[in-house]
């Protein structure tokens, strides 16, 4: 069966924010083995709206309507899909005393405007929303379904793995489902990783394997197709463990939402360990990574930013020597902020970051030289340079920085 996409918003169409619910969407379905030919996107305008699922409705046999469900006089989405289909929209009242108590108890007053989110396709099944205001609606008619979601991301997912999920299983399932597992590696060129997978794989049947470069990371999607569970599971651990025999060593864990920062924070909680870090490029980037992540208050007590020369040693407590013969962006600066940044603050970790963020060189070290430095309780003290290509950009850099000193604290954990 085919299904369509039609995401609602002018930002979207204008190309003033990014969709990342159509692609999450796609996958979603497309792990149910239900294609997806078509995706649109369209202005919150009551005629491309009901123009959109017109030319849907003549294709597809399932319709997803996303975006365009808030209060506002601009969030047309909802009548313009019960104008496009014919039927009329109903108020969930519990859900509207709901709403108006959440309100009543935050001390907001409620604009009658918000009423629009306790509204749904009448004759559909209500989808709840378990982490915003407005109400989806799951359509059917005629053999077609038309499901209508929020735009905000948060609200979109919740909505989606929740509500949604359960029914497309029920609804149109067909035993046939893609099995995917995901892969994340750090510090491995796109094309090397992908030219060594491909020759390692050569041997298996019935799979795919993909790749997809993010800034932080590079992800290998290994797809299994038209196998049983069981067979298809363990398909993926085969594939799995071929690839990895030859890029453990650029590996750090599974899933689409995994990331290094996640990873290294659990494996600190495991053993027990505490980490710090002075930088002075990345701004207190990595400590701000280490604390997006839940949980950080347990291997994470502070750190230093140290921009300057004066801050490292007045701060940290970085030679004045040092820093004169050999420069801030040096091995040895690295070092001292690494290990004396772990004794002031008494962790069993320290990372520092120094060197050149862009666009000017420093020192003579041109943008994308950065110098790393992991010190560890009672072992020695390493460092490692980074020649990141200065093109990239002055935050590109910095992030990948990042990265890349989570990974020297990663292996440093795993040893």
């Amino acid at each position: 069966m085919d299904a369509e996409i039609i995401s609602v918003g002018t930002e979207l169409a204008l190309g003033q924010i990014v969709n990342t619910n159509a692609p999450k969407l796609a996958q979603e379905l497309t792990s149910l083995d239900i294609k997806v030919p078509y995706q649109v996107t369209v202005f919150d305008d009551h005629a491309q709206i009901q123009d959109a699922i017109h030319a849907a409705w003549s294709r597809a046999d399932l319709i997803f309507v996303c975006g365009g469900l808030g209060p506002t006089t601009d969030d047309v989405t909802l009548q313009s899909t019960a104008d496009a289909l014919g039927v009329e929209l109903s108020v969930d009242q519990d859900h509207w005393n709901w709403i108006q108590e959440t309100f009543k108890d935050r001390g907001i007053t409620l604009p009658e405007e918000n009423i629009r989110q306790a509204r749904y396709l009448a004759g559909s099944t209500i989808l709840a929303n378990p982490v915003g205001l407005a109400l989806g609606s799951w359509y059917e008619d005629a053999g077609k379904v038309v499901v209508v979601l929020p735009g905000p991301p948060s609200e979109f997912t919740g909505m989606l793995e929740q509500s949604v999920h359960p029914l497309l299983v029920e609804r149109f399932g067909t035993g046939r489902a893609i099995a995917s597992r995901t892969l994340n590696f750090l510090g491995r060129p796109e094309s090397q990783l992908m030219a060594e997978v491909e020759e390692a794989t050569a041997g298996f049947e019935h799979m795919t394997v993909t790749s997809y470069v993010q800034p932080s990371q590079i992800q290998l999607r290994i797809n299994v197709y038209d196998l049983p569970t069981d067979q298809a599971d363990q398909l993926l651990d085969q594939v799995s463990e071929k690839i990895l025999e030859i890029e453990r060593p650029y590996y750090f864990g599974d899933g689409d939402d995994c990331t290094l920062a996640q990873v290294v924070v659990e494996m600190l909680k495991d053993a027990g360990k505490k980490v710090t870090g002075a930088e002075s490029l990345t701004g207190g980037l990595f400590q701000s990574t280490l604390c997006s992540v839940p949980g950080a208050s347990n291997v994470f007590d502070g750190g230093f930013v140290t921009y300057a020369a004066s801050a490292k040693e007045s701060l940290v407590g970085v030679d004045k020597d040092v820093v004169d013969e050999y420069g801030v962006v040096s091995s040895q600066t690295a070092a001292q902020m690494a290990e004396k940044s772990r004794q002031k603050i008494d962790a069993d970790f320290g990372v520092a970051f120094t060197g050149v963020a862009g666009p000017d060189d420093l020192e003579g070290q041109p943008a994308g030289t950065v110098w790393l430095g992991l010190a560890q309780r009672d072992q020695p003290t390493q460092t490692k340079v980074l020649h990141l290509a200065g093109y990239i950009g002055r935050q590109a850099i910095r992030n990948l920085s990042v990265q890349y000193g989570l990974q020297m604290l990663y292996q440093a954990l795993k040893k």
